[in-house]
């Protein structure tokens, strides 16, 4: 695991009590050569109708200040 993938897991894990009070999660599943942050939408999170703002506000946001190299986060339906 190299440094980019242990902040991105660090600040899915800083959200994760605020998802889980609304029954949900996120899961990494992968950054891209890109450097866009992929990841999947879990329980309550895959149908509600805030969740991009959860992603862009919550997620997308800090990593920027973490990782300026960071050019967006994006959630995948499976």
């Amino acid at each position: 695991m190299n440094k980019t993938e242990k902040i991105v897991l660090k600040a899915i894990d800083d959200l994760r009590p605020y998802l889980h009070n609304d029954g949900g999660d996120m899961e990494l599943v992968e950054i891209t050569p890109e450097k866009k942050v992929i990841i999947k939408l879990l329980g309550a999170c895959k149908t509600c109708s805030v969740s991009s703002v959860t992603i862009k506000a919550g997620l997308e946001e800090n990593l920027k200040v973490l990782l300026p190299e960071i050019k967006g986060v994006e959630a995948i339906q499976y």
